[in-house]
């Protein structure tokens, strides 16, 4: 199956995609395939005999010759993503208004403490494997990323999907305050703003780690990603590759305002106890 095809489909404004065969049940080409084209506003139309997809909701149409069933998720309609995308857009306003006199004062701290750059930048890849600039206040010395592989080594850890050293040497003296308190993350907020990112989602990774990627994991593309999410409030690096991948992959599938209306609650909590975002 072309993994392309939800998107083409998307690109030539199709209204419904037709399944006519049988594919393997339990498939994770299955349902990579229809978390795709369901997310995207897509009806999926298969066969009665196709099963095994990824849906919230299942119709059976009625038809004597040829009896269908119709898949959708149904938050993921136009209407529903307006309203996520002006949640975002409020949400992010009141926060820059009122974090600016902190990140005001965050920004010359790390501007004065060695005199490089007080935020650092780097490109993530968001919606749809689209690249994007996410901003964050540096927290490590200049040129740090540079040494990812090089670090990863001397800490013992794989440089992978979710490298994290846990006693980074690069990190500064502010640079831990800052990460412990998630001020580093403020200027995300722009990012939110911007629409390239979501106040909740699966968080922006690079591209070396999406070309990690299996078929399934790779549904995380299909929602923009978050400056929190399932992943931060939920264990961080206490969670293995599989359990991380699997709550992306829920978020995708189960995603409601309820759901990052709690996140959001869970993730001021983790902010005020000090294990941060």
């Amino acid at each position: 199956m072309d993994s392309h095809l939800p998107q083409k489909a998307k690109e030539i404004k199709a209204q419904a995609i037709l399944i006519a065969d049988v594919m393997s049940r339990y498939s994770e080409t299955m349902r990579t395939f229809s978390l795709a084209v369901e997310s995207m506003g897509i009806e999926l139309v298969l066969m009665a005999n196709v099963a095994d997809i990824a849906s919230s909701q299942l119709h059976l149409r009625s038809n004597p010759s040829m009896p269908m069933l119709t898949a959708r998720l149904p938050q993921y309609s136009t209407l529903t993503r307006f309203l996520k995308r002006i949640f975002d857009l409020v949400g992010s306003t009141i926060a820059i208004i009122i974090s600016s006199p902190v990140m005001a004062f965050v920004a010359l701290r790390v501007k004065t403490q060695d005199g490089g750059p007080a935020l650092y930048s780097q490109q993530r890849i968001g919606l749809y494997g689209k690249p994007f600039t996410l901003y964050k206040f540096r927290s490590m010395r200049v040129n740090a990323d540079k040494y990812d592989e090089e670090v990863a080594e001397e800490t013992g850890n794989e440089h992978g999907i979710l490298f994290k050293a846990e006693d980074d040497p690069r990190i500064t003296k502010f640079g831990h305050f800052i990460r412990k308190t998630s001020l580093d993350e403020f200027p995300q907020f722009f990012n939110v703003f911007k629409g390239d990112m979501s106040l909740v989602g699966p968080r922006p990774q690079q591209q070396y780690e999406v070309d990690q990627y299996d078929s399934l994991y790779s549904a995380r593309l299909l929602v923009k990603p978050g400056i929190t999410g399932p992943w931060q409030i939920s264990g961080r690096n206490a969670l293995n590759q599989e359990e991380s991948e699997q709550l992306d992959i829920s978020y995708v599938e189960n995603w409601s305002f309820t759901g990052d209306i709690a996140i959001l609650l869970k993730t001021v909590m983790a902010v005020f106890r000090g294990t941060g975002m």
